[in-house]
């Protein structure tokens, strides 16, 4: 008899624990992904299933709210009654399109081929940029490949991660809301999570060959620009361009993102400005000992002197530095610039309404 109720004792046992594994579900994010379209990926959406997820997985984030790549996060217990809640989400916000995506209207879905095979496919999974504009440019490309550093025997073209960081912020930006023209194009790269980016003279402006010549080039992108721009601005109210850059200083100057705008835009030295603040802020949580020394300042650009929308030009760090690489050669990095970017233009798109 004794023994008869160890072993029921001990099958109730298996079973409690067996039940409480099958309800533990875990999943890994994809490259790009925020923590509001991950948990949308997954069936959980709405701010009780966010709050739940941080505290559940506060150990395993970067800071407080970023994912990591390849970590298998705990997700929330689906709730009673609340089915796939990713597939019935009635999201407010509306389809964006980059330069040559299609919308699917039914599930506020954007395909977008430039950011490769696996995130192709965009989730509208916000609003905050519902009614926005912008045209993201990655600088030099195609015969240029811009500043050059080096790690060991292995060269760092300035177009290649100043390219990877804008396809970042492009795709943050669509997931917003927002309507967004990736400037600068190459058709097989996407979003790569390599340290060391392959070169290549593939980028072409919006489907055009990028000229050799310094002045031809830029003058391609700003009537890109403003060929856009003209129609747009009868749709949206805030059109905002961004030029992204990586420095070549000597190999001793460390340096923060810095920003430059035109020297009369009025917008544009506020967006340049929210841009460093918001930098500063995220420099003040995430490495509260270290400072931040980014600046802002006006500088008679060609690209912000040209081209119709009020603009920023981004020096992303010098290329040359040792401590400056590791914020592009790192995925992570290359992604935290590009969603702190995107929180700028959300804190002054509320500026402007």
């Amino acid at each position: 008899m004794k023994q008869l109720f160890c072993f029921l004792i001990l099958l109730f046992c298996m079973s409690f624990s067996y039940e409480a594994l099958a309800q533990e579900e875990r999943a890994t994010p994809k490259s790009g992904e925020g923590i509001s379209g991950f948990l949308q990926r997954n069936g959980r959406t709405g701010k009780a299933y966010y709050q739940e997820f941080l505290e559940l997985n506060k150990k395993q984030l970067r800071g407080k709210e970023e994912l990591r790549l390849g970590v298998k996060y705990l997700l929330p217990p689906l709730k009673k009654g609340s089915g796939n809640t990713a597939a019935s989400s009635n999201s407010s916000a509306s389809n964006s399109s980059a330069s040559n995506s299609s919308a699917r209207s039914g599930n506020k879905t954007i395909r977008e081929p430039l950011f490769g095979k696996s995130l192709a496919e965009v989730k509208v999974t916000g609003n905050r940029l519902k009614g926005a504009c912008f045209y993201v440019v990655s600088g030099h490309g195609g015969p240029d490949p811009g500043a050059i550093g080096r790690i060991g025997s292995v060269e760092l073209h300035e177009d290649e991660y100043a390219y990877d960081v804008a396809l970042r912020l492009a795709r943050n930006l669509m997931e917003e809301g927002a309507k967004v023209y990736i400037i600068i194009q190459d058709a097989k790269d996407g979003i790569r999570d390599d340290q060391y980016l392959n070169n290549s003279k593939r980028e072409t402006c919006m489907g055009d060959p990028i000229p050799l010549n310094q002045v031809a080039r830029l003058r391609q992108r700003c009537e890109k620009i403003n060929a856009l721009y003209q129609k747009d601005r009868k749709s949206y109210t805030y059109c905002r361009s961004i030029f992204l850059h990586v420095d070549s200083r000597s190999k001793s100057h460390q340096t923060d993102v810095f920003f430059y705008h035109a020297p009369k835009s009025v917008n544009g030295k506020r967006l340049a400005t929210t841009m460093k603040n918001t930098f500063e802020s995220k420099y003040d949580r995430h490495q509260p000992n270290r400072g931040f020394s980014g600046t802002v300042s006006p500088r008679n650009l060609y690209v912000l002197a040209n081209s119709s929308p009020a603009g920023v030009f981004v020096e992303l760090g010098n290329i040359q530095n040792t401590f400056d690489q590791r914020r592009f050669v790192m995925s992570s990095n290359r992604q935290a610039l590009a969603k702190w970017m995107m929180e700028g233009f959300i804190t002054d798109y509320k500026k402007s309404k």
